[in-house]
């Protein structure tokens, strides 16, 4: 069975200034998100699943899932807000979605296979494709706690123009994740690169550290343990407007509790994405010289 490839395109894109995951970065209008569907097809992936929000089903269902081929097969789901364990009730102030790991959780019942996820504004390379997937074929498939990740390096894939969050990860000599921790607030300050906690307090940051762009494997059972670490999460931050449960959090537990091993895989690639409107300018042209390189076709879906 083929692993499927899982795009999270739900997120508001507050600092970019619009809906990042359907802004045009290729020579025929093509979004980052068409570069990984791509890739990965290329790569072997089987099919995609979406997880988009409410406001953005209806062009997406009409428009641009039709843009694909008719040999790819793309499905959807809704991350909604109001989507939280029964018993508990939504708060009226809450809009913003409950994260990563909320958005993963919502393809539980779409995917019954491995499947690795994305986000739908990080180009990762095409070979980042073939590694995952290779693992997700020959190792995935038969250890169903065996999960992995593709790495980066830190100081490859901060914002000259503003903060962002980046899963900062600690691995043991056999290539193994001993754990990660999300800091929320990344940016480079006087040539260094530093992170700004809770409380507001500056520390510094290795640029060589391995992070998480979250390019992550899995097998169908992290579902069940996302639902569950998520009631918790659901019943500790409910009335906190801003609260999100993000993957690293999940992954960390689980490494942690023994439950799951994570291998870091090493890719060749370069990592880029947009954070914010001044990033776009790069990544254009980022795209632009792959294609000149003939790395991808002036137009990818004909």
């Amino acid at each position: 069975m083929k692993p499927t490839l899982l795009v999270l395109a739900a997120g508001i894109g507050s600092r970019y200034g619009g809906m990042k995951q359907v802004d045009s970065f290729g020579p025929s209008g093509e979004t980052i998100t068409d570069y990984s569907i791509y890739d990965a097809l290329k790569a072997g992936f089987g099919r995609v699943v979406f997880v988009i929000s409410p406001v953005m089903e209806e062009e997406f269902r009409s428009s641009y899932i039709h843009k694909f081929p008719k040999d790819v097969h793309v499905d959807y789901v809704i991350q909604a807000v109001s989507d939280i364990p029964e018993g508990f009730t939504l708060p009226e102030e809450r809009v913003k979605p409950w994260g990563t790991a909320h958005a993963v959780l919502m393809a539980r019942n779409a995917i019954k296979e491995p499947f690795a996820v994305i986000n739908a504004d990080d180009f990762y390379g095409r070979e980042s494709y073939r590694i995952i997937h290779d693992f997700l074929t020959d190792t995935a498939a038969e250890e169903p706690g065996q999960y992995c990740m593709v790495g980066f390096e830190l100081q490859k894939t901060v914002s000259e123009h503003g903060s962002v969050a980046r899963g900062i990860c600690q691995v043991d000599d056999r290539g193994f994740l001993t754990g990660m921790v999300e800091r929320t607030k990344v940016f480079s300050r006087d040539g260094s690169i530093v992170y700004e906690d809770e409380d507001g307090s500056v520390h510094p940051l290795n640029p060589g550290d391995v992070v998480s762009m979250n390019l992550f494997g899995f097998t169908p059972g992290f579902f069940g343990h996302v639902e569950e670490y998520f009631r918790r999460f659901i019943r500790e931050h409910i009335r906190d407007p801003k609260a999100e449960l993000y993957i690293p959090s999940v992954v960390d537990h689980l490494i942690g509790t023994g439950e799951a091993r994570m291998s870091v895989l090493h890719t060749p690639e370069s990592w880029f994405g947009v954070t914010y409107q001044e990033d776009k300018p790069r990544v254009l042209q980022m795209i632009r010289t792959l294609v000149d390189r003939g790395t991808y076709p002036e137009s990818l879906w004909g």
